[in-house]
């Protein structure tokens, strides 16, 4: 027999770091709510990081609202394990209600509110706020030759460590933040070579993800104004974090162009000069989990949500927290949404 559908004023689907900052709001404001994660445990994305990975922002830059997290005891930029333990905590903390393990299916119109359908049950809620972030979707393009290429190749999702590499010919593909932490470590125990669309660019020493956060901001508000911008890829495109500067140091820096194809043994430039290769890492970013969402058809032409901050113009019970600057200025970090959170957060309020 199928359990009745339980009601809540809202449904928070994800509980990482964006869907913990919304819980954190929810709560201040009295608002009954759940928030339905797909984890097993804490931590969200964090907890499937590689353990070198490095944020790019100090801690005290790299909090919640509510709750700084705390310095590691190296004094450097938090880990991926010291993000994870800080979640934890958070979520314990504050008591937000999450329900575990609870993967949703979908989200659909049912009258006057929004039936989420999850592996724990069906709620039907007068809003939704989407938090799922993209890690779930890896993207990866597409490169003559993919399916021939008789090594390994895997995706920064995948990767865990330098260690089954050592000895091999790797090659890193992608200019971002990802790329060059990854390299940075296996240039250490692997022969190495990095390929960018465009040459890597990476930002000052003294220049963090502190004075990311406030481009971000005031290039929302100018855009929100209609008036110019500088965009955030003006600054450059990497964050010299301590093993990227080491690196950079001894000079395992040194991108070449992007590859046109692979071969069965490595890759082929147009030029038709070649590299042999064992193993190829694709750090290319993601796309947005928006899979749940289906039903609703909401995606534009360009395939992204279309909003107005974080509500879907087309389903305004739905809003999406934590995708990128498009659902909030650098809503996708730990600082970005928390204060995206608070203004979503006033929003639903207002109307409940």
């Amino acid at each position: 027999m199928t359990a009745a559908p339980r009601l809540a004023d809202v449904v928070v689907i994800g509980a990482g770091q964006a869907g913990l900052a919304a819980g954190y709001y929810l709560r201040r404001a009295g608002a009954d709510f759940v928030i339905l994660d797909a984890q097993d445990a804490a931590g969200g994305a964090w907890r499937h990081a590689w353990p070198s990975l490095r944020l790019f922002s100090p801690a005290q830059y790299s909090s919640l609202p509510g709750r700084m997290m705390p310095i590691p005891a190296d004094g450097g930029y938090p880990g991926a394990a010291d993000v994870v333990a800080y979640l934890t905590d958070y979520e314990q903390r504050y008591r937000l209600p999450i329900v575990r393990p609870a993967a949703v299916r979908a989200v659909r119109r049912a009258g006057e509110r929004l039936a989420v359908e999850s592996g724990a049950g069906t709620w039907r809620a007068r809003y939704v706020v989407s938090a799922t972030g993209t890690w779930w979707r890896p993207y990866v393009p597409h490169y003559p030759g993919m399916r021939e290429f008789g090594g390994e190749q895997l995706h920064t999702a995948g990767y865990r460590g330098p260690e089954p590499f050592r000895g091999k010919r790797v090659v890193v593909v992608g200019g971002g933040n990802s790329a060059a932490q990854i390299l940075a470590e296996l240039s250490q125990v692997a022969r190495t070579t990095w390929v960018t669309v465009r040459p890597p660019r990476l930002l000052p020493d003294e220049v963090d993800g502190r004075a990311l956060f406030d481009l971000a901001t005031r290039r929302r508000q100018a855009v929100l104004a209609g008036q110019e911008a500088a965009s955030i890829g003006d600054l450059g495109d990497i964050v010299a974090v301590a093993p990227v500067r080491q690196a950079r140091d001894r000079g395992a820096l040194k991108a070449e162009p992007m590859f046109s194809a692979l071969t069965p043994g490595g890759v082929v430039w147009a030029d038709g000069s070649t590299a042999v290769c064992d193993v190829i890492v694709w750090c290319t970013g993601f796309r947005p989990a928006l899979g749940h969402l289906a039903p609703l058809r909401l995606r534009g032409p360009s395939g992204v949500i279309p909003t107005d901050g974080t509500r879907a113009l087309a389903e305004p019970r739905l809003h999406l927290l934590g995708y990128g600057d498009w659902t909030g200025p650098a809503s996708a970090t730990l600082i970005g949404a928390g204060r995206t959170a608070r203004q979503l957060v006033a929003e639903i309020a207002a109307q409940l």
